[in-house]
């Protein structure tokens, strides 16, 4: 099957969607976009090694700070009743979140491949922009040394990180009026992109 092909008509609601999905093989990473159940590529090497780098970054950040937030693989985001993306990687606030969904994230990490590009750079910055409690969307290039990011806080204007000895920061923002626990993190790139030939790239 393609990259990224929509196997089903544009009827679907969440609740199809993860009926569906509970009843898919273990490893499948499907998305409903639009009302269409959409089945993402199987990753390769460098991707999941930057997946891994990052999340064990988050992680690290959040065991020092014992910070109220918690980082997850594989968790699907409901946006809308025929939207939920399902973001490589995602924050939200720490409690005992039951199911593989939620609607409270704080970012939303992708790792962009070709054939996700598309998705990650338009629609996804969109239906992720229209979630009141998202601050940060950070989108990692996996073939090239980029890392963009779109805070709320700029109105989700791009911000580009282009070089090793940078980092990507997303801040501390207090928002009491959403309950949700302020984040604060700084990813060095030469950390994000660890084990990947970075250099190279």
């Amino acid at each position: 099957m393609g990259a990224h092909a929509a196997i089903m008509p544009p009827s679907l609601e969440v609740e199809d969607f993860l009926a569906f999905a509970d009843a898919r093989p273990a490893g499948e990473k499907w998305e409903l976009i639009a009302g269409s159940l959409v089945l993402s590529p199987s990753p390769n090497r460098r991707h999941q090694i930057i997946v891994g780098n990052v999340f064990s970054l988050i992680a690290d950040s959040r065991r020092k700070s014992a910070a109220a937030w918690e980082v997850l693989l594989g968790i699907g985001v409901k946006i809308s009743p025929k939207n939920a993306p399902v973001p490589d990687i995602l924050i939200r606030p720490f409690d005992d979140l039951q199911g593989a969904m939620c609607d409270d994230i704080i970012a939303a990490f992708e790792i962009l491949s070709p054939s996700t590009a598309d998705h990650d750079l338009r629609w996804k910055r969109k239906v992720y922009a229209s979630l009141p409690t998202l601050q940060h969307y950070v989108i990692i290039a996996q073939d090239d040394l980029d890392v963009i990011v779109y805070d709320r806080s700029t109105d989700f204007a791009e911000r580009r990180i282009e070089k090793l000895d940078a980092a990507l920061d997303l801040p501390a923002l207090d928002l009491p009026a959403l309950d949700l626990p302020a984040l604060g993190l700084l990813l060095p790139l030469r950390d994000i992109y660890e084990n990947t030939g970075a250099n190279a790239l």
